[in-house]
C-alpha cells in the first residue's frame, strides 16, 4: 500500500472524542484529572519557555489545570448555570444523544472558552476498550478507563490583563525550571522546532481558540455567543434558558442546524506546473513581498467549485497558464487561522506566455529548470527564515481583510531586492542565493523539493500535447 505523505501540523495522534463533547459530565470530570494538559493562548500567540543560558529555541509549554486555574474562572467549567458557580440540571436525553440540538449541552458562557482537544492514548484503543457518552451517567467510573493524557486549550486575550499582569500571574502559578523563560511567541516562529506530534496538537489548539475569538456575536441576530461542546460550537445567548427575549425576533439559530455555529476550515489549493519535459517548474513571486521569495501559487476554493477547477482557474488567473492532467500530492492543516492547504501538481506548456497581470496576485511568476531549483535547495540560505520575516508574514495575513489576497501566505519573504530581468543562475555557498524556496515545514516546500528530486512526475507524452483548460 502507498505511503500517505503527512505534512507537518498533520497527522494529529488524537483521539478527539467528538461524541463526548456534548457530555458536559465527562468534560467536568476528565478537566480535573492531574494528567490533563494545557496549551495556553494570548491572542492567538502561544506560551512558550526557551532556556536564554544555553540559547535554546522556544518551545510550546505542556501546563496542567492547577496551572491554569487563575484563568478559568469558577467551576464547573462545563454546564454552567446562569450565576457563577452554578451546575445546569442537564434534562433526560441530553447525556444519550438524543438532544443533539440543546442549546445548553456542555455549555460555558462564563469566563474565557476552553477547547477540548482530545485524548493521546497510550495505546490504540480498540472497539471494546472505547468510551460511549453514556458511561458518564457515571463520570468518577468512566475516566478510570481513560488510559493516556487529554488536551486542552485556552486563550487570555480577553481577561483584560495588562502585560505586566500577566506575566506576574505566570511567574506566581506555574512552577518553571532554573533558567527557564516564559514568554508569548509569534506562533510561526516555533515551526523549525516542533516535533510531529506537537505540532499536530498545536494546530488544533491554535485555529479552534482562535475561532472562539473571533467569533463573539452571532450571526443570524447580533446578540453575543456562548461556547458549547467543549468549544467546539457557538451558539447565540437568545437561547439560553434564562435570556429575556420579550419585544425580539427569534434569532434564526432557533430552529435547525447552521453551519456558522460549527468551527470554520477554510480550503485553499496550493499547486506547480510542470512542464512536458518534466525539467522545469512554474514558482511565483508575490506583489505584497518584494525580494526573492519564490513559492507554488495558491487561492481559496470558490462556492460551486471542485479542488481541480480551483487549480486551473487560479493558474489562469495568476499567471496565465492553462493545466492539464491535475493530480493530488498531499494537504497541510495550516492554523493561520484555519485553512486546509490541498496540493497539487499539473502539466503546462512553459513556451507560452506568462501573464501575471490580470489579477495581479503576482509581482513575477516563471520556469525555473530543475538544476536552478536544487542549486537552491542546497544552499545554506536557500530556504532560511528569521524571526522577524515570520513577525511580518503574520502581521499582512493576519490583519488583513477576506478580500484582500486570495490565500494564506504559507511563508515570509526574504529580504527586499529589485525585480530580476533574468532568469536566476545557481549559487555559490559563499554569495547569497538568486531566489530563496520555502523549507518543507510548508506544503509549498514539499511540492517543489519532490519534483527536483524526482519524486512526482508524469509519463512523458507523445506526439499531441493537450494544451486546453479542465
Amino acid at each position: 500500500m502507498p505511503k500517505t505523505h503527512i505534512n507537518m501540523y498533520g497527522g494529529s495522534p488524537l483521539n478527539r472524542l467528538s461524541w463526548l463533547r456534548p457530555s458536559q459530565a465527562f468534560l467536568n470530570a476528565v478537566v480535573r484529572l492531574p494528567s490533563s494538559r494545557w496549551l495556553l493562548f494570548n491572542s492567538g500567540q502561544p506560551l512558550a519557555a526557551s532556556n536564554k543560558a544555553c540559547l535554546t529555541r522556544p518551545a510550546p509549554v505542556y501546563l496542567t489545570t492547577a496551572d491554569v486555574k487563575p484563568f478559568l474562572g469558577p467551576e464547573p467549567y462545563f454546564g454552567q448555570g446562569k450565576e457563577p458557580g452554578e451546575l445546569l440540571v442537564e434534562k433526560e436525553g441530553e447525556e444519550d444523544g438524543h438532544d443533539r440540538h440543546s442549546p445548553t449541552e456542555s455549555v460555558r458562557h462564563i469566563g474565557p472558552r476552553v477547547v477540548f482537544l482530545g485524548l493521546h492514548e497510550r495505546q490504540s484503543n480498540d472497539s471494546t476498550s472505547a468510551l460511549p457518552s453514556s458511561e458518564f451517567k457515571d463520570p468518577e467510573e468512566a475516566v478510570k478507563k481513560l488510559d493516556g493524557t487529554l488536551y486542552f486549550s485556552v486563550d487570555v486575550s480577553d481577561l483584560n490583563y495588562t502585560t505586566d499582569q500577566l506575566q506576574d500571574v505566570l511567574k506566581e502559578t506555574i512552577p518553571g525550571k532554573e533558567g527557564q523563560v516564559l514568554d508569548w511567541v509569534e506562533p510561526r516562529a516555533l515551526m523549525s522546532n516542533l516535533d510531529g506530534m506537537t505540532a499536530a496538537i498545536f494546530a488544533e489548539a491554535r485555529s479552534l481558540t482562535d475561532w472562539n475569538v473571533r467569533n463573539k456575536f452571532c450571526p443570524g441576530c447580533g446578540s453575543t455567543t456562548y461556547s458549547m461542546w467543549g468549544g467546539w460550537k457557538i451558539s447565540c445567548t437568545s437561547l439560553l434558558p434564562w435570556t429575556d427575549n420579550s419585544n425580539r425576533k427569534p434569532c434564526p439559530t432557533v430552529k435547525g442546524l447552521h453551519n456558522f455555529t460549527h468551527p470554520r476550515t477554510d480550503a485553499v489549493v496550493i499547486m506547480i506546473a510542470i512542464d512536458e519535459t518534466g525539467n522545469k517548474v512554474l514558482l511565483g513571486r508575490g506583489r505584497r513581498f518584494p525580494g526573492k521569495f519564490y513559492s507554488a501559487l495558491a487561492g481559496f476554493i470558490e462556492p460551486a467549485e471542485s479542488f481541480e477547477d480551483a487549480v486551473a482557474r487560479e493558474m489562469w488567473e495568476e499567471a496565465g497558464v492553462h493545466v492539464w492532467n491535475i493530480t493530488y500530492h498531499s494537504g497541510q492543516p495550516w492554523p493561520f487561522p484555519a485553512n486546509l492547504m490541498v496540493g497539487f501538481y499539473a502539466r503546462a506548456d512553459s513556451t507560452k506566455p506568462i501573464r501575471t497581470d490580470l489579477d495581479n496576485e503576482l509581482v513575477d511568476a516563471r520556469w525555473f529548470s530543475r538544476e536552478e531549483v536544487l542549486a537552491v535547495l542546497h544552499h545554506k540560505a536557500g530556504t532560511r527564515f528569521n524571526r522577524a520575516d515570520y513577525k511580518k508574514l503574520n502581521e499582512i495575513t493576519e490583519g488583513r481583510s477576506d478580500t484582500e489576497d486570495k490565500a494564506p501566505l504559507a511563508l515570509a519573504p526574504a529580504e527586499a531586492t529589485a525585480p530580476q530581468s533574468q532568469p536566476p543562475t545557481a549559487p555559490s555557498e559563499s554569495e547569497e542565493p538568486p531566489f530563496r524556496l520555502p523549507p518543507v515545514t510548508a506544503i509549498a516546500g514539499v511540492l517543489i523539493r519532490d519534483w527536483a528530486e524526482g519524486k512526482i512526475s508524469f509519463p512523458l507524452e507523445e506526439n499531441a500535447i493537450q494544451k486546453g483548460n479542465l
